[in-house]
């Protein structure tokens, strides 16, 4: 008999295969609830469980509609890919600095040219006006929340 983990990890690997898709989206105190467990239970799984290395990448929202969304990590892109990405990447990134990443990105044959220009494109857009102390900071979260999903296409 596994533990309550196992069968959270097994239900969550079941999720997978049902859509046939790269991506997961779940509502951590259902499923807390389906299990009976504490929601901090749900997190330890994730955590432990659906790490970069695992070939996942968890992204949670927390409070009223709050969710949590696992990706899985295309097979042909090493999880090493996306984990240099945001080890790269910090918590403040410029405009330059963004720049030569989705270049180095591009080179490796992560992005193609319309993904680099998009993301380029909407990091100007979205970034634009605001002070830059603060738009480095946004910047950089944005890029990750973008190139998690190119990545994990």
């Amino acid at each position: 008999m596994g533990s309550l983990a196992d069968y959270i990890e097994g239900y969550l690997k079941q999720l997978f295969e049902e859509t046939a898709g790269n991506v997961i989206e779940i509502q951590r105190s259902e499923l807390a609830r389906k299990f009976g467990c504490a929601p901090s239970q749900i997190n330890y799984v994730l955590s432990t469980r659906f790490t970069i290395q695992d070939g996942y990448i968890v992204e949670s929202r927390r409070g009223g509609g709050g969710y949590i969304r696992v990706f899985k990590v295309r097979q042909d892109i090493m999880a090493d890919s996306v984990a240099w990405v945001q080890e790269r990447l910090g918590d403040e990134i410029t405009p330059e600095a963004a720049d030569r990443i989705l270049e180095q990105l591009q080179s490796l044959g992560l992005l193609n040219e319309m993904e680099k220009l998009c993301i380029k494109s909407v990091l100007a857009h979205e970034t634009n006006g605001i002070p830059r102390e603060l738009s480095d900071v946004f910047r950089a979260k944005l890029l990750k929340g973008l190139l998690i999903v190119v990545l994990t296409r």
